[in-house]
């Protein structure tokens, strides 16, 4: 056991905690507290970049913190598919703090300090659901995870917030209770463990009608992979502050739920298995009519938060498609989505916090002319958008390119014309904005120029922000090689 790598690992989950406490000390001092955020997310970022470095050495380490029954442990375990979602949460945990700077302030947002305290610890679950080694320790971890971001998401305390929270907490509760759960108990029954081992840990003896239900109750189960019908939570919770959509579309929540699914079929049912389910293709067309139902509805939406939510649906379901194919270039290409999708998504979401901020407008349609007052922002907008259609030269591009490799690696040919499709629809509902942005037909009223409108950039920590991550869409597409390599070493 390599102690320095466990120490390390440790650190993934305490210093978010410590954060929270910190932030809590210092919350009557504003400059302070945030701070500790930034510092304690810098920290991470370094714990993190060095368990990199041993992941991709081969180093495999784990340790138990406790045993709760013979058999059943809190435990954590490095891995590359973990290590690649660690990466990701940290890394933008650092740059969500300083562009909620900017915007809870800009924004005159109260209760900023429950704010980055909560934010904090639903990075310590992540972290925790990142180094799981089996399901309970990740189911574990996956609720406190909801728990914490539900304040996040009622933040504003209106009525509309918290009618959003309620439809948030019980739709993934209630997933949780009624599929996920008892899945894992009947895991536990049929296996005799809930420890994620390459190829799975079923017996060949395990009947097929028993791992096709525990499947759907998988998929179904884990509901912050929004696979519809259980989808409904994402739109209601964009009543919370931008930041907080940031954290739920792009570093954690969502990511969370996709993640745990490649998990579970990668490590549970193993891709062999999964493959040889009938079940496994009906779920596919599941989700193959989610992508495309989704993507229809972003586009009749007018609210600019509320399109890219039905976006990051869709867009969830090609991650979920990716494993469901069962096959090498299928699972890359969604470990690779994990990550593209996180920072061409935070992106746009930022923008989308930034536009608020800087002109109070929220609605697609009042937002013509924009890009003469923002330029950068809108541009940003643009190019965070070429890597959610999957064009270069953005990151975007390479992991559709290698889910649909998978679609031919699996004969699926329907699905095939199915992300195409799809990848066209992100045109539709997505490159307008920028377009009429910058290009407002003749005679239609626009927004203006910054002198005349009296808009302006975000402020410059938002910004600073936005700049950072649109620059990771474009880098990703030139340098893919570090995810890329994670990719290719899971199971």
């Amino acid at each position: 056991m390599n102690l320095s790598v466990i120490g390390l690992m440790q650190a993934v989950l305490v210093i978010p905690l410590l954060a929270a406490a910190g932030v809590a000390l210092t919350g009557s001092r504003p400059n302070l507290r945030e701070g500790v955020s930034l510092v304690a997310g810098a920290l991470l970022v370094a714990a993190v970049g060095l368990l990199y470095q041993a992941v991709m050495a081969g180093d495999r380490s784990g340790w138990t913190l406790l045993e709760l029954l013979p058999g059943l442990t809190i435990s954590f375990r490095l891995e590359p598919l973990g290590m690649l979602f660690c990466l990701i949460a940290s890394f933008l945990w650092v740059v969500t703090i300083l562009y909620a700077i900017g915007y809870m302030r800009g924004h005159g947002e109260a209760n900023q300090t429950r704010f980055y305290a909560l934010f904090a610890v639903a990075i310590a679950s992540v972290g925790g659901i990142a180094l799981a080694d089996n399901l309970l320790t990740l189911f574990i971890f996956y609720e406190v995870l909801t728990l914490s971001t539900y304040p996040l998401v009622t933040h504003a305390g209106t009525d509309k917030a918290r009618r959003g929270g309620r439809t948030y907490l019980g739709l993934l509760l209630g997933t949780s209770i009624v599929f996920f759960l008892p899945a894992i108990i009947a895991t536990w029954a049929l296996a005799g463990t809930l420890t994620f081992t390459e190829g799975g840990i079923f017996g060949d003896d395990t009947p097929p009608v028993l791992l096709s239900l525990l499947l759907v109750l998988f998929v179904f189960g884990i509901g912050k992979a929004a696979v519809m019908p259980f989808h409904r939570w994402l739109p209601a919770a964009m009543v919370a502050p931008t930041p907080v959509s940031a954290l739920l579309h792009a570093v954690a929540v969502v990511k969370a739920g996709v993640f745990a699914l490649v998990k579970v079929g990668v490590f549970i049912f193993g891709l062999d298995t999964l493959g040889s389910l009938a079940v496994t293709e009906w779920l596919l067309y599941l989700v193959a009519f989610g992508v495309l139902a989704a993507s229809l509805v972003a586009m009749r939406q007018n609210n600019l938060k509320a399109r890219l939510a039905y976006s990051t649906i869709s867009q969830l379901g090609y991650i979920s498609l990716g494993v469901l194919l069962a096959t090498s270039a299928g699972l890359l290409g969604s470990a690779l989505h994990i990550a593209m999708h996180a920072f061409g998504k935070i992106t746009l979401f930022f923008c989308a916090g930034a536009i608020l901020v800087a002109s109070h407008k929220t609605e697609i349609s009042d937002m013509r002319g924009l890009g003469r007052a923002m330029p950068l922002t809108m541009a940003a907008f643009f190019i965070a958008s070429l890597s959610i259609i999957g064009l270069p030269p953005t990151g975007g591009s390479w992991s559709k390119w290698y889910l649909i490799l998978g679609t031919l690696e699996a004969g699926q040919w329907l699905l095939m014309g199915v992300l195409m499709v799809s990848s066209l629809l992100n045109i539709a509902y997505l490159l307008p904005i920028p377009l009429k942005a910058f290009f407002p037909a003749n005679g239609t009223a626009g927004c203006g120029s910054g002198e005349d409108s009296g808009i302006r950039e975000a402020p410059l920590a938002s910004l600073l922000a936005i700049m950072i991550t649109t620059l990771m869409c474009l880098l990703l597409f030139f340098f893919p090689q570090p995810l890329y390599d994670l990719a290719r070493s899971i199971g």
